[in-house]
């Protein structure tokens, strides 16, 4: 596959546990490009034996992607195509590849997107959190400044967040978010998403802290929080103000519309409150 004279780079999501999530497109790219670039070689030759691919593996990762690059970069503009994957999921999305992304998109190189599995999308739209404005903070910094500067954004965002956590981690985080005031916070834990023993575990942060303060999840994890009410306009407060339209007949749709243009509540949150019974 080319692209003018010049190859493409394709960025392939590839499946994040069940192998069965691939994309028939992605299938195809991958058979026909000139070489895989892959995070771990090992780790993805076996989805390429799965499905009888036999594309050159070559290694793309965080200690050799500077290296590497510039050599894969006059590898494209000579006519060569690329894909790109990581070891589970879309790449880029807290691993690496963005560098050679860029380098290519510089030399004016096709960058093909081939969408398919997130470990982000998947846990978000299983969380029961509400979707539609969020913002993905990747893997937090293990200390130092960094990682309180992130928590104190956390603590004030008012749209949903997302983050990326290793099992070992994940108490200690969440546990670190209750001490920041934000244990009444809806959230979820995702884990193991799409494997046998998938779990999407809901409650408050409080709630979650205390279950995973004891066991620790096994597997990948993604945790989910729920954007802050602002002050002026807490939760309580609005429930409030949903009593009071509906005793003077307000429908559903008046009264979420009320909460959102009034008090400044987020859309997905309004519309709950607004047809709860």
């Amino acid at each position: 596959m080319t692209g003018g004279e010049a190859g493409a780079l394709y960025v392939v999501s590839t499946p994040i546990g069940n192998l069965g999530d691939i994309t028939h497109r992605a299938l195809e790219v991958l058979r026909s490009v000139s070489v895989v670039l892959a995070e771990d070689t090992r780790h993805s030759r076996r989805l390429l034996d799965h499905y009888q691919i036999r594309t050159p593996l070559a290694a793309y990762h965080e200690h050799n992607e500077a290296k590497a690059t510039p050599r894969l970069v006059t590898r494209l503009s000579a006519g060569e195509s690329m894909a790109m994957i990581t070891d589970a999921g879309t790449p880029l999305l807290s691993d690496p590849g963005a560098r050679l992304v860029a380098a290519a998109a510089e030399k004016g190189i096709a960058i093909v997107p081939i969408p398919g599995a997130s470990a982000l999308l998947a846990a978000l739209v299983a969380s029961a959190i509400e979707a539609d404005r969020f913002t993905f903070f990747g893997f937090l910094d293990r200390k130092g400044k960094g990682r309180g500067a992130t928590i104190d954004e956390l603590r004030t965002l008012s749209r949903t967040a997302v983050l990326y956590e290793s099992p070992n981690r994940t108490g200690a985080t969440l546990s670190e978010l209750v001490a920041a005031g934000m244990g009444s916070r809806r959230a979820a834990v995702a884990r193991e998403l799409t494997k046998q023993f998938e779990e999407v575990r809901r409650g408050t942060l409080d709630d979650l802290a205390r279950y995973y303060g004891d066991v620790a999840p096994k597997g990948e994890v993604v945790i989910v929080i729920a954007g802050a009410v602002e002050a002026s306009s807490s939760e309580e407060q609005l429930r409030e103000r949903v009593q009071a339209l509906r005793a003077s007949g307000a429908s559903a749709r008046d009264i979420a519309l009320s909460l959102v243009d009034e008090l400044g509540a987020p859309r997905n949150l309004a519309y709950r409150l607004a047809h709860e019974s």
